[in-house]
């Protein structure tokens, strides 16, 4: 039985890949800023569960996440940085604080969680870390230059983690969906009918149509792709898309 770590677990992609480390048998600490959603969570898991309500982008909150959970089992061997969320904004609407909020997010809470986990795994020669990126790591999106620089840059993370983790027994992947069908493409689909008059229905089926196979990415695929990571010692350095075949590579 393996010690998982996920940010972001209180909903759609976080709460498919808990289910996903449970069902291979894992113990599985869950953390995000809402208590309720993750006691929901937990309770559904038919392994051993921790709940620890956090704010990950506080720097204080990852290293207390990280003791408690050491505190409570063991050290953390399998860590997936999930927690995210979008902004959509004209580049020339862009304020500083939506850019630093993005950064803060989706760079540098999964650098510090990242940076947390790697000694111990290290040093006990075994750990797989997953973040869960998106397709705006791998090209540029209109309208969301802050998420889009912050994905290509935790994309980078994740890259270089890996080539210097090679060897040690601890491997560093991202995995790249496009639109999934979680609660934060709800707020992408309200986000466009408000800006372009469509209806959500018409906005939720532009966003399906840009997938290749026509639909939304279910979490439960993001899920799997997250497991091989987890699973498959050799893949290192790789950013996984699971796109519907949007972007090859």
């Amino acid at each position: 039985m393996r010690t998982c770590l996920v940010t972001g677990a209180g909903r759609g992609i976080g709460r498919a890949v808990a289910r996903r480390l449970a069902a291979e048998g894992h113990r599985v600490a869950l953390t995000a800023r809402s208590a309720d959603q993750l006691e929901e969570v937990a309770a559904a898991l038919p392994v051993p569960s921790l709940v620890l309500p956090a704010d990950i982008t506080v720097a204080s909150a990852v290293e207390e996440t990280f003791t408690a959970v050491e505190t409570r089992w063991a050290g953390v061997d399998v860590l997936v940085a999930n927690a995210g969320a979008g902004v959509s904004a004209k580049l020339a609407d862009t304020t500083d604080d939506m850019w630093q909020a993005q950064l803060d997010l989706l760079l540098t809470a999964p650098f510090r969680c990242v940076r947390r986990a790697v000694p111990g795994m290290v040093g006990r020669g075994w750990g797989r870390i997953v973040v869960v990126a998106s397709v705006a790591a791998k090209r540029g999106e209109p309208y969301v230059a802050a998420y889009t620089a912050a994905k290509h840059g935790v994309l980078g993370l994740v890259r270089a983690a890996a080539a210097e983790l090679a060897g040690t027994g601890v491997t560093v992947n991202a995995v790249c969906p496009a639109y999934v069908d979680t609660p934060m493409t709800d707020a992408t689909v309200a986000a466009i009918a408000r800006r372009t008059g469509r209806t959500p229905e018409q906005a939720r089926a532009a966003l399906a149509a840009r997938q290749p196979i026509g639909r939304l990415v279910t979490p439960d695929e993001v899920a799997e792709a997250v497991w091989f990571c987890v699973a498959n010692g050799a893949v290192t350095g790789q950013g996984l898309n699971v796109d519907g075949g949007a972007v090859q590579s």
